[in-house]
């Protein structure tokens, strides 16, 4: 007799509701408080208070708007929490004010000149809010009827019942119409704009009257009052959009189609021209204001003496963002020149930057880090391993010792351990070399190595 064979179902896990964790996913703001005083550990910042009070500061800056081209450098050692300070700024912010953030070494990269690229990185960095005003309608749907041909073909048509506190009116509904309601599942009792310029259907909730019904409620279900006044009300509606968008919108034949395709090309500068007078008529009329945002340039010691030059002039523009630059570089050559200089940024710019530097983190710092980036990425650590973890953080790198945190992890799940311990971090720690031991052994071994130029008295290691 055949044994009876057990049929294995796979987990499946869908892929949209997967989140990727990032090297500063943790990171939630800049931990300051009211009066812009730096907390020890908040919001995934720990330590660096100076640096985290000054871009606090910077914070107010661009939060009052007023002020056009000023711009920042953040120095540091590597591994010393300069981007995040600069995600932390982009948190704080929000969603209302363009953050835009490149590398330097992008500007060669892309298929136009680097003048462009960083024009279009300019663009996209300043908003543009414009105020309008449109006319909806707003109200709880009363009855959707949908009636389709007896003879299954041809278009449908239907009727939408909708009131408010005070009137009640019926609707009759188009094909598009249709597909709008039935794409968006509008039921009785949902509370419901239509926007008459476009026909966007926008579901606002569940009446409250319907709060009994059980069967058309979830756990996400928002309720809210019914209407009242009149079903046709005009409405002022905010869009912010950036000057980027705008001359994408306006240069190419496909129009906003153009974002997508992300092929935006150079865009002429007689364009650009007359976006700018077109948005200070915006702006004198009083249906546009624009929001500066900010450009974060990281690596910025990649852009070379032309890049440097075009920043120094760009600065001075009266539509200019807020402009955030990182550097890990000591004084080296400044890219295109013999010249060498602090950060490898030209003395005329560095001129007019306000300097933010980042000092290298202590052991109790390191050891709060390692234990918020643990929780970020669900992994159990014992007090032991977390010690350890630390030490050798101090030892070699802050972003090493991060890398063996969910590698130890992994060894853990092997031995069907649900928490990380000494063992599995020496066993990562074996596996996986560090910078410092990787030139070690670069060295004893260089000769075994193709295309060795190194003489074994000039390899230094860190």
């Amino acid at each position: 007799m055949a044994a009876p064979t057990v049929e294995k179902v796979q987990e499946i896990r869908e892929v949209t509701r997967i989140e990727r964790i990032g090297a500063h996913s943790h990171i939630r703001g800049l931990g300051l408080d009211d009066a812009l005083e730096a907390r020890n550990v908040s919001q995934g910042m720990v330590g660096q208070l100076e640096a985290r009070r000054a871009a606090g500061i910077i914070l107010e800056m661009i939060k009052e708007g007023k002020i056009a081209g000023r711009a920042v450098l953040i120095a540091g050692h590597p591994g010393t929490g300069k981007t995040a300070i600069a995600m932390g700024m982009a948190q704080t912010l929000g969603t209302d004010t363009p953050f835009t953030s490149i590398a330097g070494s992008e500007i060669f990269s892309l298929e136009m000149s680097k003048t462009e690229a960083l024009t279009q990185a300019f663009r996209k960095s300043i908003g543009v809010r414009i105020k309008e005003e449109t006319e909806i309608i707003e109200g709880e749907v009363v009855e959707v009827q949908i009636d389709r041909p007896a003879t299954g073909t041809g278009a449908k048509v239907g009727k939408l019942t909708l009131k408010t506190t005070e009137m009640e009116t019926i609707y009759d509904l188009g094909q598009k119409m249709i597909e709008s309601l039935t794409q968006e599942k509008v039921q009785a009792g949902d509370i419901i704009t239509i926007d008459k310029a476009t026909g966007k259907i926008t579901k606002l909730g569940r009446s409250f009257t319907r709060a009994r019904d059980y069967d058309a409620t979830g756990a996400q279900t928002r309720f809210v009052q019914c209407p009242e006044g009149e079903l046709q009300k005009r409405k002022e509606v905010v869009h912010t959009v950036t000057m980027h968008e705008i001359d994408v919108i306006n240069s190419r034949t496909q129009g906003f189609l153009a974002l997508f395709s992300g092929d935006t090309g150079e865009i002429k500068s007689e364009v650009r021209e007359q976006i700018n007078g077109k948005v200070a008529e915006w702006r004198e009329e009083g249906k546009a204001e624009i929001v500066p945002g900010v450009l974060f340039i990281d690596e910025v010691h990649m852009l070379d003496i032309e890049c440097f030059s075009f920043l120094n002039r760009a600065l001075e523009s009266d539509m200019a963002p807020i402009l955030i630059m990182a550097t890990n570089r000591g004084i080296t050559r400044i890219r295109g020149t013999h010249y060498q200089s602090p950060h490898g940024i030209p003395i005329d710019l560095l001129d007019r930057l306000l300097i933010i530097s980042t000092t290298p983190y202590d052991e109790k710092e390191i050891k709060q880090i390692l234990k918020i980036r643990c929780e970020e990425e669900d992994v159990e650590m014992s007090g032991d391993a977390l010690t350890v973890l630390t030490r050798i953080g101090m030892e070699t790198s802050l972003r090493y010792a991060i890398q063996l945190i969910t590698t130890a992890n992994l060894v853990a799940r092997k031995r069907k351990a649900t928490e990380v311990d000494v063992d599995d971090i020496k066993r990562v720690y074996s596996l996986f070399l560090d910078e410092s031991r990787s030139t070690q052994f670069l060295k004893e071994y260089q000769q075994e190595f193709m295309f060795n130029e190194m003489t074994s008295e000039s390899m230094e290691t860190s």
